[in-house]
């Protein structure tokens, strides 16, 4: 396997972004859902990060705007632990609190700065591709200690985000990289790994210790959430390939129906599956003799 450029997701593969989310989380339980016990706090937290409703991947497929899923999400989450619902008014406090949080809260991964830097010192090219704005994605690396990493492609970007292979094919051409010598790194086993293998990059799926989100994970993709979203200012050539025209093999269709997070499953569909960032070097065969 021959790399010439690195792609990284930045949520909860650089930036521990559920860590941010729990503490955010915890300050809006105890202040707005009095009633939940804090022991219920990782299902609260586990409810958040699956987003039963499906509210983040319509914001990564342009249908609304990132304030707007936010808010439906907190009314989600209001409903299903059964605090008072969530209204216009009473949700400008909430996110607050929460949004307030959960910025204070950015931290990098342990394994975040030496991995980029290992990657540079191997004559590798290196930057981001997210599901998040571009500028908030800057200022949460910024915040981590790791502002140093551009950010090529944004949600923002093009119009829509992840699972569309046109927003991995557009990292590479920024990157400067051939799409199958360049990988695609990140915590989500389909909406990252698979997606970017369907999209012609090396897919590696970052299964870290404890990040698996809870169960229903995957089941927007599955129930057509893959779907590339609406063009939006300053897309590619509507004409590039669409993710619907990328055809699974039997391996990947079984990565999708069945448990999205199995790691043999994972691997079957041609994911590459490393447990911390330590681990790029030895399975992308950079450092050291590249």
């Amino acid at each position: 396997m021959k790399t010439d450029g690195i792609l990284f997701d930045v949520d909860d593969t650089l930036v521990d972004t559920k860590g941010a989310f729990a503490r955010a989380l915890e300050a809006v339980r105890a202040e707005h859902l009095p009633h939940v016990p804090a022991e219920r706090d990782p299902e609260i937290l586990s409810h958040w990060r699956t987003d039963p409703g499906g509210f983040y991947s319509r914001y990564t497929r342009g249908e609304m705007d990132h304030v707007t899923q936010r808010r439906h999400r907190a009314a989600l989450l209001h409903e299903t632990f059964g605090a008072a619902p969530v209204t216009e008014k009473s949700f400008e406090v909430w996110d607050a609190l929460f949004w307030g949080t959960f910025e204070r809260s950015w931290t990098a991964h342990d394994d975040a700065r030496a991995a980029i830097d290992a990657v540079v010192a191997a004559g590798l090219s290196v930057g981001v591709v997210t599901n998040a704005a571009t500028e908030l994605q800057e200022r949460k690396l910024k915040a981590a200690g790791l502002g140093d990493l551009p950010v090529l492609v944004g949600v923002d970007t093009l119009g829509f985000g992840k699972p569309d292979p046109r927003v991995f094919l557009e990292g590479a051409r920024r990157l400067g990289t051939e799409p199958s010598r360049t990988a695609y790194v990140g915590d989500e086993p389909t909406v990252d790994a698979l997606a970017a293998h369907q999209a012609s990059l090396t897919g590696v799926w970052l299964d870290r210790a404890g990040h698996r989100r809870g169960p229903g994970y995957g089941a927007h993709a599955q129930n057509g959430a893959a779907r590339p979203g609406a063009v939006g200012p300053g897309a590619v050539d509507s004409g590039a390939v669409a993710f619907d025209a990328v055809q699974p093999n039997a391996a990947q269709r079984a990565a999708l129906v069945g448990d999205p997070q199995d790691p043999e499953a994972l691997r079957a569909a041609g994911v590459v599956v490393i447990e911390t960032l330590a681990q790029l070097p030895a399975v992308l065969g950079y450092g050291g003799g590249h």
